[in-house]
């Protein structure tokens, strides 16, 4: 009995959820303000963004009350169907993780950009652990509740602490945080303050000397519990361990290891030791005359421990065993597939390098992206991806301009569904874009409040059937705001999927733009 084809999966219907740092119109971004990094933790609890000033602001996940639930099933539309909740997060903190450097030995100077950032495991007392580098440095970070104190019940009055005698607040040092200010001791009670205060009374001989007395009994000041705010503490620095720029960072399965990779090396950490490192792969020539390849990004199996990929600027990836050798240079796999014959050109190979790879949530597959196209890889299967979309095609005519303008070398980050059926990837002209890995489906969307504007004037422009304004609206959809739109300086690079539902999280400049279906 032949088995029922598969259900096809509906579209999304991708919604505007909330937006942080929205600028507006003609606002001049500053380019530390531009966002370098988008992650999720493994909840979707937490978001966490990056940036180039070397800052990492991280935000917490709102959930609607009751209330809000039931007014929602109330407008509940024929079908019973209900329109999907809008994902709100809020601001929790922000930190400095990273200032700029020099290194005297090769005269160079290191930015403070944030490259990537990962979340660690879940510490106690609801702390939260990750990791940020930027070309040089590795920086494990704890966030942490830490609830403030003060001091009350003076024996002076509200006039005299107002004059400077008020340090009623405890600095991060007392509170356990990782600063070293701390409250100054009180200065010694003076009979004019205390007269001043109007807490004394005075001799009874008038022509005897002014000496105040109490004229009630002494209180001990008490401490009481003040606001509850957030705190961030380097906890490591991982540092010296890397000769080139470090492009990626991967957290294991095991909680307890990471890798780190920059152009010719990739390190295995672990999380408790920051003097030592372990290199597991070292593609470096012994004349660099001879280099034909760098990596440009690495990922842990998110099942297996021992298992992860690295991808070359050649458009191959490597799986590699860390249970084979303890320097894995000779990989296990290889997904590269073969250029057609007569297609190369001389931008061939750049426009071939792998930007981002990424796991299914499962480990059954590998998401590639190259600057034209994504890749989907079977691990089971090298020959050939299984699925290959093209992102970019249009741009094919216009590699000679892109080069000259240093965007053929813009790094696009790449990410997947919960379910692996849906993947995502950012474009040019503020856009991104969606495919079904399933029928190939795409969808282009803008990373503004209106993110399906270009799909209702492609719409609009299918309806019109003939007559100009239906071929204006055609061309207006298709190339002065759609996938083919030119506008090279504004692009989505960095954009993540939430793990556990359809919500994105798409940076534009120094925006953060956050969408539900």
């Amino acid at each position: 009995m032949a088995s029922a084809a598969p259900e096809p999966i509906a579209e999304l219907e991708w919604n505007f959820s909330q937006v942080f740092g929205e600028r507006t119109p003609g606002e001049e971004v500053q380019d530390a303000d531009v966002i370098s990094a988008v992650e999720f933790d493994r909840t979707g609890e937490h978001l966490a963004t990056g940036d180039r000033g070397g800052r990492v602001v991280l935000f917490e996940r709102i959930h609607p009350s009751k209330a809000a639930v039931e007014a929602m099933r109330s407008r509940a539309g024929p079908d019973g169907a209900t329109p999907p909740a809008p994902v709100e997060y809020r601001y929790l903190t922000e930190f400095q993780s990273h200032e700029p450097e020099f290194d005297y030995l090769k005269s160079l100077e290191i930015e403070e950009k944030i490259n990537t950032l990962r979340w660690c495991h879940q510490g106690a007392n609801a702390s939260r652990f990750l990791i940020s580098t930027n070309d040089k440095t590795i920086k494990l970070w704890k966030v942490f509740e830490k609830q403030m104190q003060c001091v009350a019940d003076y024996n002076l009055d509200a006039h005299t602490r107002d004059n400077g005698r008020d340090m009623s607040v405890f600095g991060p040092g007392k509170g356990g945080g990782g600063g070293s200010n701390r409250a100054s001791p009180a200065a010694p009670i003076t009979p004019e303050k205390c007269h001043d205060a109007g807490a004394t009374t005075t001799s009874p001989n008038p022509k005897g000397p002014n000496r105040p007395s109490f004229a009630g009994p002494l209180k001990i000041p008490s401490v009481r519990a003040a606001d509850v705010v957030f705190s961030a503490r380097c906890r490591r620095l991982y540092s010296n361990a890397h000769a080139y720029h470090i492009n990626s960072l991967s957290v294991n399965s095991d909680c307890e290891t990471y890798i780190s990779a920059d152009d010719l090396r990739v390190n295995l950490w672990h999380l408790d030791r920051h003097d030592a490192s372990f290199n597991i792969v070292d593609i470096k020539p012994g004349n660099m005359e001879d280099l034909t390849e760098v990596i440009t990004a690495a990922e842990f199996h998110p099942g297996s421990c021992n298992l992860f990929a690295y991808s070359s600027s050649k458009g191959s990836i490597r799986l590699a065993d860390m249970r084979s050798n303890a320097l894995c240079n000779a990989h296990c796999k290889l997904f590269d597939e073969a250029e057609p014959p007569g297609a190369r050109s001389f931008f061939s190979e750049i426009i071939a390098s792998i930007s981002d790879v990424k796991f299914s949530r499962d480990g059954r597959y590998l998401l590639a992206r190259d600057y034209l196209t994504l890749k989907l890889w079977d691990i089971n299967m090298e020959r050939e991806p299984v699925a290959t979309f093209k992102v970019h095609e249009h741009l094919r005519s216009k590699l000679c301009d892109l080069y000259e303008s240093d965007a053929i070398f813009d790094k696009f980050q790449c990410c997947l569904s919960r379910d692996g059926s849906r993947l995502a990837t950012g474009s040019y002209g503020n856009q991104f874009r969606t495919f079904d890995s399933h029928s190939g489906g795409t969808d282009t969307l803008e990373v503004t409040k209106n993110p399906q504007r270009l799909r209702r004037l492609r719409q609009q422009g299918m309806a019109a059937e003939g007559g100009a304004d239906g071929k204006k609206a055609a061309a207006g959809a298709g190339a002065g705001v759609g996938p083919g739109s030119a506008d090279f300086p504004t692009k989505t690079l960095h954009m993540a999927w939430h793990p556990r539902e359809d919500v994105l999280a798409c940076a534009a400049s120094n925006s953060l733009y956050i969408f539900n279906a």
